[in-house]
């Protein structure tokens, strides 16, 4: 741009001084067109690195998902290439799904046991009311029969004394009553276990032994839904619209599913990062929503606008670990890290392919200064028409 302004200048100043001879061309006047260039595009370039700063460090960034197994299994398929174009919900891998099919009928049918001890545990609960009665009924019965056996012991003791009776009736009646009275006992204990577990009984009204089933149940279901997500992570699935880089992965590897040890990269594409890096003054006037223009090597004369996203006030000097030890201060100054600026692909250009690492550079433009834009993307417009040239000698 430069130079066409100074060829732009160079024509005015011939038509001037040579072609209409407007003006003497002397030691004064060549003095003073020389310098009214150097100092007009001094100036014009300072105030537009302000008002439309440029960035000669543009990058195309996107998110790398580390691709980690939900289970530890043999790999049986992959049916990936690297580096081709991946669909959401496509298949990236699968491990050998038997032993977790194996888990799954497992659990099933330890669910389906439970259940049934459930429904006898119901059971039980219901009956216990009329297992209460019934024990009460033994209880009256046996304490009606210890009243007739003391009688009895009352008359044979009568009978012996007067000498009507044998002694072995009266002993017989005598144990007789202490045999009811026994049972007396183990009825009554009976009846004492079958109230305690009737009063026993959870806010649910329900008795431990049916309270024991269902929390047995849910632990079992648990244990069904986790096999179940074990067995659908046998088949993993792309998380977005992507592709492998460097897949090594092959069947016949066994796979595990510790989150260090991923089986593959996946770059993610849906939502790219166009990040450019400023010089820290030259942000003053750079808000969210600026216009933006930048260009890429890998496609030489094309503009791709964008919007300004937001800017990224932090870097890696603004970081002070919070510990006991005093930070650590450098003999040497370190060189000023510049601020990225995040831009946001226009709708036109949305579907332009932007390789992860591709690099360029662009400008912002702010609300100021608007009448000197036109120079700035002119520059661009210029820069990138260079990209068409590869200068190597090889």
């Amino acid at each position: 741009m430069e130079l066409i302004l100074l060829i732009i200048y160079s024509v005015i100043v011939w038509l001037i001084f040579f072609k209409f001879k407007l003006l003497p061309w002397n030691i004064t006047s060549q003095v003073i067109v020389v310098t009214i260039p150097v100092f007009a595009l001094t100036v014009l370039i300072l105030f537009m690195n302000i008002v439309a700063p440029s960035s000669h460090d543009v990058r195309a960034m996107n998110y790398v998902i580390p691709i980690v197994p939900r289970v530890t299994g043999q790999v049986t398929e992959v049916p990936i290439e690297p580096n081709r174009p991946i669909k959401k919900g496509d298949v990236l891998f699968k491990i050998d799904p038997v032993p977790f099919k194996e888990a799954v009928n497992a659990a099933e049918a330890k669910l389906a046991e439970l259940k049934v001890g459930l429904i006898t545990a119901q059971a039980y609960q219901r009956g216990l009311d009329d297992e209460l009665k019934n024990a009460q009924s033994v209880t009256q019965s046996i304490v009606a029969r210890l009243d007739l056996a003391k009688k009895r012991v009352e008359q044979y003791t009568s009978l012996a004394a007067a000498g009507a009776g044998r002694r072995a009736e009266q002993e017989q009646a005598e144990s007789d009553v202490a045999n009811l009275q026994s049972q007396i006992a183990g009825a009554q204990a009976n009846e004492s276990k079958i109230k305690q577990k009737i009063e026993a009984r959870t806010e649910a009204g329900e008795i431990d032994e049916v309270a024991q089933a269902k929390a047995q149940i849910a632990k079992a279901e648990a244990d069904l839904v986790a096999a179940k997500y074990d067995l659908d992570g046998t088949t993993h699935l792309a998380p977005a619209n992507g592709r492998v880089a460097n897949l090594a992965l092959r069947p016949g590897v066994r796979s595990t599913q510790f989150a260090t040890m991923p089986v593959m990269s996946f770059i993610e594409e849906d939502d790219p990062w166009v990040l450019a890096f400023f010089k820290q003054n030259e942000l003053r006037n750079v808000e969210p929503g600026n216009e933006a223009e930048i260009f890429l090597k890998m496609y030489p004369g094309r503009i791709i606008k964008c919007k300004v996203d937001s800017i990224l006030w932090a870097t890696a000097q603004g970081q002070m670990p919070i510990s006991g030890n005093l930070p650590n201060t450098l003999p040497v100054e370190m060189p000023e890290q510049r601020i990225a600026v995040r831009l946001l692909v226009e709708p036109k250009d949305k579907e332009l392919f932007l390789a992860a690492g591709a690099r360029g550079g662009g400008a912002i433009y702010t609300e100021k200064g608007k009448m000197i834009h036109i120079v700035r993307k002119v520059f661009v417009r210029v820069s990138t028409k260079l990209d068409w040239f590869v200068f190597k000698l090889h």
